[in-house]
């Protein structure tokens, strides 16, 4: 299994980025994604989960309306578009399969909003 996420960056404030996540080593489309987040000093937090087909979506509350997940099966990747990023977004980003009971991760991408 491998996750590779790529698209971050620095950013200002209320701008946008879009992140995305290359999956290889398994069936992509059978299984649920997610993005998480570490912020400096915190513990990592679940950002938001799409199902395998992308037909149920989940996101924390303080990021409804400004994040999007999305997955795109045919060319099995994973993608979350951040839009009027704020600074308390700066985080490093990862992207997370769950498979049989074990969890992989990606080597994560740096966000950083700041003007």
């Amino acid at each position: 299994v491998q996750l590779v996420e790529s698209g971050g960056g620095l950013v200002q404030p209320g701008g946008s980025l879009r992140l995305s996540c290359a999956a290889s080593g398994f069936t992509f489309s059978n299984y649920a994604m997610n993005w998480y987040r570490q912020a400096p000093g915190k513990e990592r937090e679940l950002v938001a989960t799409i199902t395998s087909a992308g037909s149920r979506i989940y996101y924390v509350d303080s990021l409804k309306g400004r994040f999007t997940i999305s997955r795109d099966n045919a060319k099995n990747t994973l993608y979350l578009q951040m839009n009027s990023l704020k600074p308390e977004d700066t985080a490093v980003y990862y992207c997370n399969a769950r498979l049989g009971g074990l969890r992989y991760w990606g080597q994560g991408t740096q966000v950083t909003v700041s003007s």
